[in-house]
């Protein structure tokens, strides 16, 4: 039986980001598969009382140095968006939808958090987003007809919700088996997890 690691995570974390770019080397080493689970961090936010770290002052002025040296470890190409935070309501509809089609999903996952944390852009504008998926060579028509389509709002929702019932409070969370763990800096307990 194959091995899994399961990833909840969001566009709008740059901590989801900084997992993104290490998970894969782990999961490899251990000859486990990453299974995507795209939620809506505001809605696990308002599910569980939590909130997001740039919101507490101290935590704020303190998140930057964190992010690049977290960056620096994972040799992640790492910049502050001057426009966080963004709602990603249509970026994690984006995901979920391509998921649900088995179309594209890697290469869409992979614009849009190099849009948000590599070459910072506005994915809170509409116009922003159709660029970025344009020059990923996406057709921003059909993009936009997915992430309306009720079935898509549906399944977000319910992976939004299922995230909750886990336990999940934050991004990026990954589950080894029922073993929750929150966090990128918790990825050498994945591993471990995964070892075992």
């Amino acid at each position: 039986m194959t091995k899994t690691v399961e990833f909840y995570f969001d566009f709008g974390s740059p901590y989801s980001y900084l997992a993104y770019k290490a998970l894969p080397g782990i999961a490899a080493a251990q000859g486990a598969q990453i299974v995507w689970r795209p939620m809506l961090l505001g809605g696990v936010f308002k599910a569980t009382g939590n909130h997001s770290p740039i919101e507490i002052p101290a935590k704020g002025k303190w998140l930057s140095q964190d992010l690049q040296r977290w960056a620096k470890r994972y040799r992640a190409v790492f910049r502050n968006n001057p426009h966080f935070p963004v709602n990603t309501l249509v970026l994690m509809r984006g995901a979920t939808g391509l998921q649900m089609r088995g179309t594209d999903f890697d290469k869409y996952v992979e614009a849009m958090f190099r849009a948000m944390w590599e070459t910072p852009r506005n994915l809170g504008e509409p116009a922003e987003i159709a660029a970025v998926l344009g020059e990923a060579g996406f057709d921003a028509a059909a993009f936009l007809a997915l992430v309306n389509d009720a079935q898509v709002k549906d399944q977000l929702k319910k992976n939004t919700d299922e995230a909750v019932a886990r336990g999940v409070f934050g991004a990026p969370t990954f589950f080894v088996g029922d073993e929750m763990f929150w966090g990128q800096d918790r990825l050498d307990f994945v591993a471990e997890a995964l070892a075992g």
